[in-house]
């Protein structure tokens, strides 16, 4: 018991540290010991057999919410939020076509072909989506998931508060369940890296360092100029003061809580610093938890595209550029629980025909290297909350006449001495 007492003081990111260093010493040590790599198994299983509901249900749950013929002041806000999510993830489409990485999938095949002609890939796509959602809930065919959901989610817009509530009951139960997983992802992860080492060796383990350069690498670009180029577009003013500002009051903080819903308090409070419309950001900032996924995305094109590249696939732009429409569809659903834009790789990857088995496989690589990639990942998605809450308010004034300066702004916020 003391034993157990004192691994749960650790954090979740630390235990996994630790997973990975046990995993590669007894990978090392003893190749043959295959009834470790059984952790690794499953570990992945859970996830495969849980994560068709919880997107389905997650997506339900989120378009339910919305009130028909609600009028608020939020267009400026929702439409950068959506462009941004949708920017981010060409940026990593882009990102992986310049600098490819192959993933360490010891039970994949390579000459795996993809779709190379629009017509094959929209029929596909269309096809695929209105098979039987119950079979597509068992076999994990996400598109079909994607597209049955959002019917139900918006036809649930008009029924009784009652029923909503259930079926946001249900969806947080089934997301307690992934947060059950997911704290057995540390021996899950020793059995993941175990197999790798004893597979393929220390030289393919070493291989995990490319992929995470390219997802960090991505999510700086990012949010320090792709970002910032949209606030100069919009505002017409120096934009980094700003993009700093909202990186080091609200991106350090998040990259800690790894929870962009945690973080939220601290967004309004950032908000009222800058002299922000409350009316404004009080819907505006708990959107952004949801909504504004840049970082999220990135995560799902470049595991997803790397994942192609990996299996010999000649990927043509027409596809990459759905799965940029894809990824910044899925990301705006994705759940707030740590790893939570992983569990939607297999949606992305079943539009490259790839199969399930493969996209797990990916998810669980996506799990060793979130110790960064999701911190990472939770920064870039708070600090871009409040810095398109800020842009929108600040846009919408100039274009009433009432310009803004942006930097004054955030002087005085700096300057202001509350906590």
């Amino acid at each position: 018991m003391k034993v157990v007492k004192g691994w749960n003081r650790f954090s979740l990111i630390q235990q996994i540290i630790v997973g990975i260093i046990i995993g590669a010493i007894l990978g090392m040590v003893v190749p043959s010991w295959s009834a470790i790599g059984v952790l690794g198994e499953l570990f992945i299983g859970a996830l495969k057999a849980i994560a068709p509901l919880l997107v389905f249900f997650l997506i339900i749950e989120s378009l339910s919410k919305h009130k028909k013929g609600t009028k608020t002041h939020m267009k400026t806000v929702f439409v950068l939020y959506i462009l941004a999510t949708l920017v981010a993830a060409f940026t990593a489409v882009l990102a992986c076509y310049l600098f490819p990485v192959n993933l360490v999938l010891p039970d994949a095949f390579t000459g795996q072909e993809a779709p190379d002609d629009l017509a094959g890939i929209l029929t596909g796509i269309l096809t695929n989506a209105v098979s039987n959602p119950v079979r597509a809930l068992m076999e994990g065919e996400y598109l079909a998931i994607l597209f049955w959901a959002s019917l139900i989610g918006f036809s649930l817009r008009t029924v009784g508060e009652s029923t909503k509530k259930m079926v946001s009951d249900l969806s947080a139960a089934i997301s307690r369940v992934v947060q059950i997983i997911i704290r057995f992802a540390p021996f899950g992860i020793i059995g993941l890296v175990y197999n790798s080492v004893a597979e393929v060796g220390v030289s393919g383990l070493a291989e995990y360092s490319k992929i995470i350069l390219l997802v960090v690498g991505t999510m700086l670009v990012v949010s320090f100029i792709v970002y910032p180029l949209m606030v100069f577009v919009m505002l017409r003013q120096n934009p980094f003061p700003l993009t700093i500002y909202t990186m080091k009051e609200s991106g350090i903080p998040a990259f800690f809580t790894r929870s962009s819903a945690v973080n939220i308090p601290i967004n309004m409070k950032l908000s009222e610093k800058l002299g922000l419309n409350k009316e404004s950001y009080a819907i505006s900032i708990p959107l952004g938890a949801t909504a504004n996924s840049g970082g999220a995305a990135i995560t799902i094109s470049i595991m997803t595209l790397s994942a192609a590249h990996t299996l010999g696939m000649e990927i043509p732009f027409t596809l990459a550029f759905l799965l940029c429409l894809l990824s910044a569809i899925s990301a705006t659903g994705v759940s707030g629980i740590a790893g939570g834009s992983l569990l939607l790789i297999p949606l992305a990857c079943s539009l490259f025909n790839i199969s399930n088995d493969i996209a797990m496989q990916v998810v669980g690589i996506g799990f060793v290297i979130g110790v960064i990639q999701d911190s990472v990942e939770t920064a870039v998605n708070s600090a871009s909350d409040l810095l398109f809450t800020a842009v929108a308010e600040f846009y919408d004034l100039k274009k009433a006449g009432k310009p803004v300066d942006v930097n004054q702004r955030v002087k005085e916020a700096i300057a202001s001495k509350d906590a």
